[in-house]
């Protein structure tokens, strides 16, 4: 068991410490945020499982407060409207549970963000080809394993393909992201 347990902290160390190399990656990404901020867009976050989760994460934190009290920012986490969930998956498909959202919400420049492990969620990909439609900018967060769409602005790959390690590493990028918006933008 102990070997399981060290084995696993050397593998996240290893993985954060090859994110820390793309501070460049995450400031790109970061900018992403700051403009659609600064324009006083809408910030509209997916993702499924656990990056569902994230997404409620993130808008929390952009909403309510980070580690300091500012002025709130326009998030929406797609993935909390259990009655918009359920009756898209049923009267339609479960591929189109984001997608619809995004045809109903998104604006021109507002910025979608959609969080897949893999990169391969049919349902994120399916609404990041929609607000581009709309104008939208669009942002995947995702592992090693490349989308390469059209559709997508910019894409942020984490240096890893094991789900866990791509997840943690994802909350660390959530959490600079809130960091950097903290010390941009006054109460």
């Amino acid at each position: 068991m102990k070997s399981i347990i060290k084995s696993e902290l050397i593998n996240h160390s290893d993985t954060f410490n090859k994110l820390a190399e793309m501070e460049e990656e995450i400031l790109n990404l970061y900018e992403n945020f700051r403009l659609a901020i600064q324009q006083n867009k809408k910030i509209l976050i997916m993702g499924n499982g656990g990056s569902a989760a994230d997404a409620q994460h993130l808008a929390t934190e952009l909403v309510v407060r980070f580690e300091k009290t500012r002025k709130p920012i326009k998030a929406i986490a797609l993935t909390t409207d259990s009655s918009i969930l359920t009756a898209t998956g049923n009267d339609f498909s479960f591929d189109d549970i984001f997608d619809r959202q995004i045809n109903a919400l998104a604006n021109e420049n507002d910025l979608v963000v959609g969080i897949s492990t893999s990169g391969k969620s049919k349902n994120v990909l399916k609404a990041l080809e929609s607000a581009k439609k709309h104008n939208a900018k669009t942002i995947i967060l995702t592992g090693s394993q490349k989308v390469n769409s059209d559709n997508i602005d910019f894409e942020f790959n984490v240096p890893s393909y094991t789900t866990s390690r791509i997840q943690e590493m994802h909350l660390v990028l959530y959490h600079l992201i809130c960091k950097l918006i903290d010390n941009s933008f006054d109460s």
